[in-house]
């Protein structure tokens, strides 16, 4: 009787093996799904090397990009310490060597795995293209020193050159926009969608050398060399845009100090109406005629001294600067801002960066305040003395305190006066970020690159949801569970027993 159990035991094990088999095949195989896995980080960094300083920026993207544009954050700003490179006109070497600490800092953020697919570029602006203007050999010199510091690092450098005023602007223009969620945004529905509806901004940088503007006018530009066409998203776009070189915040109070002192009767002691009263400036004529945007007199003694005596005269003050820039001299009107360039009529509404934020912010005029508050905190400040000024603010350092009053009337004449803002002075908002990214030409720099930068390709792996996995894994380990009492009967239960 037990030799007869034996088999019939033995056959519904085999049995039951085998459908346990058959169904953890069948579990293996059906409902399989295919899944993207999440592309990996790719990283790039952009030096703007201004006139008076040099920043690094860090940006980073997923792997996989929307349209052949990245999707960009800013990871990293960096500061790097001194003035910008084209004050190291005497040594070269050092503007390279200025960019370690800022370079090393990125060196610990960006995985090594990366490094050596990071794209790495710096752009100079205003502060270089006067220095080539004066000298291209030390211009040059720069940029070589610069770029073996670059190449010694692990990164991909792409480049370091000098940028033109239209893509200063134009790229400004792109980070607002992008910050803004005006080209693309992600919807509900988890997909990246561009907005049907939603005003492009325009932008007003202001830096030390230059300044820019950047707008889609309601018609289409006519002049093309201030016409700058892009395609981000799969979309394209036309903007004005325009550089004023030597408009820049520290360019313009420099020709308004040659001004007054080539046109006074006393060129060795100078009435400031936009200095503070009570403040006195010496300075060498070699530090007023140093740049190619100021024509230097005939005879020029760079070693003699003048002395710039503050008056606080306001109403003067900006009479003076409407000189300078040159408000009334348009043969264009009303298809023109300053000195005589081509502009339409602004459109919509602007971001104002840079010196802008920084003055207004300083006077407590930012991100937005009516035309008569501005125009009474400024005259307010200019009127108040030197002495109480320092009183006031102990810790501002007092080239800021000393030109904040000029740089508010110059800012005011070029909105007002300059770029026609009478009328839309409430389109216009004074920021540093948005969404806690530094505005600037640098993003859009970099987001304007990235159509350049390939797609990772996406790693694809095949997988079943849990469930199903826990029953495959349920149905193997029961089969090796009866294949193993199978074996242990077969060696105990020989036919000895």
């Amino acid at each position: 009787m037990r030799l007869q159990l034996k088999p019939v035991l033995l056959g519904v094990a085999v049995v039951a093996i085998a459908c346990m088999s058959i169904i953890a095949l069948i579990l293996t195989i059906v409902n399989r799904q295919k899944v993207e896995l999440p592309n990996s980080t790719q990283y790039g960094m952009v030096f703007d090397a201004g006139s008076s300083h040099t920043a690094l920026f860090l940006y980073q993207w997923p792997g996989n990009k929307e349209n052949n544009t990245g999707i960009v954050s800013q990871t990293l700003t960096c500061d790097v310490k001194g003035d910008g490179i084209s004050s190291y006109v005497t040594n070269p070497p050092g503007a390279g060597q200025s960019l370690r600490e800022c370079l090393d800092i990125a060196m610990a953020i960006v995985p090594a795995s990366q490094q050596r697919i990071t794209p790495a570029y710096l752009g100079a602006t205003a502060g270089m293209r006067l220095l080539s203007l004066q000298n291209k050999t030390q211009s040059d010199e720069i940029l070589s020193e610069v770029t073996k510091t670059m190449q010694s690092y692990p990164f991909d450098f792409r480049g370091a050159r000098i940028i033109t005023g239209m893509e200063e602007g134009a790229y400004g223009w792109i980070t607002i926009n992008y910050l803004l969620e005006r080209f693309i945004k992600y919807a509900f529905n988890g997909k990246w969608i561009h907005p049907k509806a939603g005003n492009i901004f325009g932008a007003l940088d202001l830096g030390g050398a230059s300044t820019q503007i950047s707008f889609i006018p309601k018609d289409p530009v006519k002049d093309p060399q201030s016409a700058f066409d892009l395609q981000l998203y799969s979309y394209r776009y036309q903007l004005y845009t325009h550089s004023y070189l030597c408009y820049g915040k520290d360019q313009a109070l420099k020709k308004l100090q040659a001004y007054l002192q080539k046109t006074t009767s006393t060129p060795s002691v100078v009435d400031h109406p936009c200095y503070h009263k009570g403040y006195n400036l010496t300075v060498k004529l070699g530090d007023i005629y140093d740049s190619p945007c100021v024509a230097k007199p005939t005879p020029y003694d760079p070693s003699v001294q003048v002395t710039f005596l503050g008056t606080g005269d306001s109403a003067c003050c900006i009479s003076l600067i409407e000189k300078i820039v040159n408000v009334t001299n348009c043969s264009l009107y009303p298809d023109c801002g300053f000195d005589g360039v081509y502009q339409p009529p602004v459109n919509g509404e602007f971001f104002a960066f840079s010196a802008y934020f920084y003055t207004f912010d300083f006077l407590g005029l930012a991100p937005r305040a009516s035309l008569s508050h501005v125009n009474s905190t400024i005259e307010s400040y200019c009127n108040k003395t030197w002495m109480t000024l320092v009183t006031e603010y102990p810790k501002v350092k007092e080239k800021y305190l000393r030109d904040y009053c000029c740089s508010a009337h110059y800012i005011m004449v070029i909105l007002l006066k300059g770029y026609k803002f009478e009328t839309s002075w409430d389109k216009i908002s004074f920021q540093k970020q948005v969404a806690d990214t530094d505005i600037g030409w640098t993003l859009g720099y970099m987001l304007n690159l990235t159509n350049l930068i390939p797609s990772d390709r996406p790693l694809v792996v095949t997988g079943v949801q849990t469930s199903q996995w826990a029953a495959e894994v349920f149905f193997i380990v029961f089969v090796l569970f009866l294949s193993l009492a199978v074996f242990t009967i077969l060696c105990v239960w020989g036919p000895s027993s």
